[in-house]
Formats: C-alpha cells, structure tokens, sequence
C-alpha cells in the first residue's frame, strides 16, 4: 500500500500559543505527575481527603480574583469564570455539601487555574497547575503549626529544602492603628512596608503628616524579620490589645513547631483576605514561593491552607529528575509484556516492515528489540 499522504495543517494550527500559557512535553509532564502523586499521598497520610470543583464557576464581584479572571457568558445569560484560585472554591463546596462538618474538615485539592492578567507574584503564567490542603472549622494555633508543618514534610518528601517564612498582616494593621493612623494611610503604607521601601515609607509618611516617632516605628516594622527572637521586638511595638494577641499566637505557633521558622513581621500584603497568619516557603534557586498560604474566613467559618505551585516545584527538583527507563521496540505482544515486566518501556511495532522500523528506532534512539523473551540489538 503507498504511504498515505496527510492533509496540510492549516496555518491557524501553527501559531504560538497564548501569553502565558505553554506546552508540555514528555518528561516534564511525567515529571511533573510524579511530584503530584508524592503530594498527594502525603497529603492523604495526614488525614486529608481528595475533592475537585469546577473549573467553571459564577462570576462574583465579591471573589478575590474577579478582576484577574477570565469571563464569558453562559447560554443563559450567566456570567461564568474560570477557576483562578482554589481556596474560593473549596470553602463553595464545604459549605454546600459540608455544612455541618464534621469539623475540623481536611481536604485536598489539585488542578488547572486561569487567570487572564498576569501577576509578578505569579510569574509569567496565565495558566498553571496547584496542588494544596485546606483545613476547615477550627482556629488554633495548633492547626496553623499542623500546616506549616505538613507543608515543610511534603516538600522535604520531594527533595526539598525549603525556608519557610511567617508573618500576620493584621499584626501590621494593629500596629499602625495604635500609632494614630487612619484606615486611609494605614492600606497606602501596608504594601511599601511590605515590600520592605523605607523611601516609599519615608514619602508615605511625609504625605500623611506623621511624626518622626510614628515614621520610625514603620521603620522598624520593614526590619523585623528573623528567628523567633523577632517575636520579642514585635512584642515591643505592640501597645493595643489587637497587636499583643497577634504576637502571643505566633508564639504559640513557633512553640509548636520545628525550629527553622523564619518570621516577617513586616509582611501585609493581602491585608484584608487574610485573617491570621500567612506563611511562604523558598527554596535555593527561585526568587518566587514555591508555596503559600494563610489563615481566612469563609463567611463565618474559620479555615486555613496552602498552595504548591507545580511548574515552579517541577522547575526546583529538576536536577532530581531521574533517568527515563530504556525503550524498546516490541515485534510481538508477548516481547512486549516481557519487557514491561522487566522495568523497560515497551512500544509495540505497528507494521511487518522491517525498514519502516528500522528508521523509526534511528529517530527514536531505539537500541534494542524485543521479541518473545528475549532482546536484540536494532539491526538491518
């Protein structure tokens, strides 16, 4: 039979993808499926369940990401989302199909999420993949120590090696508060000491007449940053009852948990979504967090969890990839099973033609045959 002559591919096929998104190819997608299944387990070991939500979901103006998100309109009328963050979804579903618990609730989740604007907290990918836990229902310091514990052990179950960093936004927001500052002044100043800008802090303070004393304290606040003995100082800036509990749990936490904890008292982004601690792990060679979480309310319900990026977890253990298994070419099924059996990848011939295979093996890097129970080295 001549070779069948496939149809040219038309030419909007051959155009690059969408910013922000990309293909995956073989080994990193297996890769990337191996980090995802090590989580899950430990996920699993430690009491929390699997669920998965929608990847389409109503448009709220109340959601945290409805700016960022992509939208279109359903047959009906219904402006519809893409998923772009789980903790939202998740807390839909506990309330829907959970709501009266049992509690505390321990799940798990994994998947795609979108987002149609690109953030630097997010590099440059408009869609990517999480894994996470959320746990539900309870409020203590236990159960944040209980997170940043399992978030410490999954990544060390995966090879690495993370810092992770605390911090409590409303610590920030309390101190500002007992300074004097208005709402107003405190939201401008939250993102220039969390970025850590004494020059923005100093223009900030200027614009809004504050004092030289107020203005050292915020400068105070972008330096505190360290081991538990951070906790200390934050404790001598705290002169309301909102900042010395603030303090007090993070104690609580530290108390609980592995030493290695480094604290930013000086962390207030997402001021307002959080509602306790946050927390974020680094690991050497990435500028980004390779996982971050917090503690939020869900309308009532107290919860807490994290998030791993997958891209950037696949991006840090990429030297651990281990070497792919050898491919043969099976000439039979039974040749195919052996080899299987073996630990080998076997590809089953598809045609009696021995040069078609033989060619196909070159541009494969194919060594070897395997045929009944035994293998061959690829020749003519």
């Amino acid at each position: 039979m001549p070779p069948v002559s496939l149809p040219s591919r038309p030419a909007t096929l051959s155009r690059a993808v969408p910013q922000g998104t990309r293909d995956v190819l073989p080994p990193e997608w297996a890769w990337r499926e191996h980090l995802r299944t090590r989580l899950a387990g430990v996920f699993a070991a430690w009491g929390y369940r699997g669920v998965e939500v929608p990847a389409l979901e109503f448009a709220a103006e109340s959601h945290p990401q409805n700016a960022r998100a992509f939208k279109l309109i359903d047959t009906g009328g219904e402006v519809l989302a893409l998923r772009s963050e789980f903790t939202t979804a998740v807390g839909r579903l506990v309330r829907a199909r959970f709501p009266e618990g049992p509690f505390p609730l321990r799940l798990q989740y994994g998947g795609r999420l979108w987002l149609r604007t690109l953030t630097s907290e997010l590099g440059r990918l408009r869609e990517f993949n999480q894994v996470g836990v959320e746990l539900i229902g309870v409020a203590t310091p236990q159960a944040d120590a209980e997170l940043l514990r399992l978030g410490t052990r999954a990544l060390e179950t995966v090879g690495v090696q993370a810092v992770m960093e605390v911090g409590y936004p409303g610590f920030v927001d309390a101190v500002l508060e007992d300074a004097g500052l208005p709402a107003a002044a405190r939201n401008a100043l939250h993102d220039a000491i969390d970025r850590k800008s004494g020059a923005d802090v100093d223009l900030l303070a200027a614009r809004h007449g504050l004092n030289p004393e107020v203005t050292a304290t915020l400068h105070t606040l972008t330096d505190l940053y360290g081991g538990p003995e951070v906790l200390a100082q934050a404790a001598a800036l705290a002169r309301g009852a909102r900042a010395r509990a603030a303090v007090a749990y993070l104690e609580a936490v530290s108390a609980l948990c592995e030493p290695g904890l480094l604290f930013d008292l000086g962390a207030s982004r997402r001021y307002g979504y959080y509602t306790g601690i946050t927390f974020r792990a680094y690991a050497e060679g990435l500028n980004q967090p390779v996982l971050g979480g917090g503690r939020y309310d869900l309308g009532g319900l107290p919860g807490a969890g994290f998030a791993i990026g997958l891209e950037r977890l696949t991006e840090v253990t990429a030297a651990k990839l281990p070497p792919e298994p050898e491919v043969v070419l099976a000439l039979d099924p039974i040749g195919a099973e052996a080899a299987r059996a073996a630990g080998m990848v076997a590809e089953l011939a598809w045609t009696d033609d021995r040069e078609e295979l033989l060619a196909y093996c070159a541009r494969r890097g194919i060594r070897r045959w395997a045929q009944g129970d035994t293998l061959t080295e690829v020749t003519a």
